[in-house]
């Protein structure tokens, strides 16, 4: 078939180290511009101040992130892909049942955490109204539905879809896994005190070092790795995006939501139960740990569609 051929003539590997380069060069050189553009805008704007005041290392990590889905179709086309089917985007976008089964069973595994952690008193409700909680709840729900589906598609769809074109599969779920998780970890060092336009070149290594502070990395770390594992084993059994799209975007509610809503109670140990971010206690690893159990009984039942 030709798309099989036009895969063949991609180099995946040179392709990846190439966007990788355009993303962290690009992001941090498009950053201060990003800030200015910011601060310029909020000038008499007071409904922007809160945006302005963010630290400058978050507008380092949102110029990564747009510089990543700018560089997406290039990447692509080096890595020899040719068709958006090859990186889990189905004939008309999403299957929506695979979606809803998805969505559930990622948003009832965190739930439970949620419940469990208030009813033992690991956390504590804050005090809200009901307009506020719903305004809320619909902003997480808009944020997880964006947020899965831009990031299935970079690390499940384009990052693991391409390293499996040159390792086997397990490797590359591997791989893939351990990207998506540790990436999650970047440091948000003090501000520069000039933001010139060497200011994210100054800041992008302290990020980076982030990486490495291991303190800060258990359990966290291994529930994001282990959910990176189930994200993609979704993918390559389905053989496209909906299912882990699903699962995604209802972790990511949770934990948008969950921070929202709670706050830290006295005396409860937050190495168990977590802090507002909820994936770095050890219950919502336990909770991760049997989603994989209940995706690996579906697969092994042939309720999950393998990939062809």
């Amino acid at each position: 078939m030709p798309h099989a051929a036009d895969e063949r003539q991609g180099r995946p590997l040179a392709a990846m180290l190439l966007y990788l380069a355009f993303v962290f060069a690009g992001g941090a050189l498009l950053a201060p511009w990003l800030y200015h553009a910011v601060q310029a805008l909020a000038e008499g704007n007071r409904g922007l101040e809160e945006v302005a005041s963010t630290p400058f290392a978050r507008y380092v990590n949102r110029a990564l992130l747009g510089m990543a889905l700018v560089g997406l179709p290039f990447f692509l086309r080096g890595a020899g892909i040719r068709r958006w089917r090859h990186v889990g985007v189905a004939p008309g976008l999403i299957q929506w049942r695979r979606f809803a089964a998805g969505f559930g069973l990622g948003f009832t595994s965190l739930a439970m955490v949620c419940a469990i952690a208030l009813a033992a008193g690991g956390r504590d409700l804050r005090p809200r109204g009901a307009g506020e909680l719903a305004a809320q709840f619909l902003g997480a729900l808009a944020t997880a539905l964006v947020v899965a589906a831009m990031e299935e598609l970079l690390f499940r769809g384009a990052f693991f879809g391409g390293l499996r074109k040159v390792v086997p599969w397990g490797a590359a779920v591997a791989g893939s896994s351990a990207v998506y998780a540790i990436v999650h970890f970047m440091g948000r060092p003090a501000n520069p005190p000039v933001v010139d336009w060497t200011a994210g070149l100054r800041v992008l290594p302290g990020m980076l070092a982030g990486m490495t502070a291991l303190h800060t990395l258990f359990p966290a770390f291994l529930s994001l790795a282990l959910a990176g594992t189930i994200l993609a084993l979704a993918y390559h059994w389905t053989g496209e995006l909906s299912a882990s799209i699903g699962i995604h975007a209802g972790w990511i509610f949770w934990l948008k939501y969950y921070g929202m809503i709670t706050r830290g109670a006295p005396g409860a140990d937050p190495w168990f139960w977590g802090s507002r971010k909820l994936v770095d206690g050890w219950l919502a690893f336990i909770a991760i740990v049997v989603v994989l159990g209940i995706v690996l009984l579906m697969a092994r039942r042939g309720r999950i569609t393998a990939a062809r």
